[in-house]
């Protein structure tokens, strides 16, 4: 569900109804029925309502950085305002990319994902466990386990990198937990279809799944992997999954 506290915020003491109608009713729930539309596409719709209609002030430069987060990628973005340039008209799309240089920037991305700033953080790169992804990928700790007993990792995906087919074992509980929280995905479990993973999305794996996890093939991707806890966890890393298995949708 998507968490909105703008209205509350600017307009809580003046004008409280329309703070809760635009909070709770407008993102609360429009913007979270992601099984219309997803939170990518409702971006896409916003930002080109907006720039039909010529306004690019403040509220637009928050839907556009919520493009971004919602995996609309930079030269995506340019093409939507291309196109919608001939329908909207020149200046309003002019106006539309000067806040798309601000929030998305002008240079090439390097290929370690200068666009792409998840909101827990890149980390570094995951070498110990980089025999098991096919792709890099960027670990970052958010706990630790051995003080809090809480283990949460936050972990970043280049666009195409996903790891291999594995199973979280234990005698008893365990297996894990997924948070996305940047970017598009996919998740998997052995012997159904693959399934499109957004900001938002959570991802309950009980012990005993086979399955994988990774990014979309044309967008980074960051999760947080809670480990649930369990009695004699382990990790049975697998085979990596191939090209003809990964989902280019």
């Amino acid at each position: 569900m998507v968490k909105q506290t703008a209205g509350r915020n600017t307009l809580g003491v003046v004008a409280p109804k329309f703070a809760e109608l635009n909070d709770d009713v407008l993102f609360g729930e429009v913007w979270s029925r992601e099984d219309k539309l997803s939170l990518k596409m409702r971006s896409i719709v916003t930002v080109v309502t907006l720039v039909a209609k010529g306004l690019t002030d403040t509220s637009f430069e928050h839907h556009m950085a919520n493009a971004k987060a919602n995996g609309v990628t930079r030269d995506e973005m340019a093409e939507i305002l291309t196109h919608e340039a001939f329908y909207a008209g020149w200046p309003n799309s002019w106006a539309a990319f000067r806040v798309m240089l601000k929030i998305y920037g002008d240079e090439a991305d390097d290929g370690k994902g200068a666009e792409f700033k998840p909101m827990f953080g890149m980390g570094n790169p995951n070498e110990a466990f980089a025999r098991y992804f096919v792709g890099n990928s960027y670990l970052n700790p958010l706990t630790n386990a051995a003080e809090c007993g809480v283990g949460l990792s936050n972990v970043t995906f280049e666009p195409g990198c996903r790891n291999n087919w594995h199973v979280h074992r234990a005698e008893r509980g365990g297996g894990q937990v997924l948070i996305v929280t940047d970017g598009r995905g996919w998740y998997q479990e052995w012997g159904k279809d693959p399934q499109a993973l957004a900001p938002g999305s959570v991802v309950v794996i009980p012990a005993g799944v086979k399955h994988w996890h990774g990014a979309a093939a044309d967008s980074w991707f960051s999760h947080i992997a809670f480990e649930a806890p369990g009695e004699g966890c382990s990790n049975e890393w697998l085979e990596p999954v191939d090209d003809e298995q990964y989902p280019k949708a």
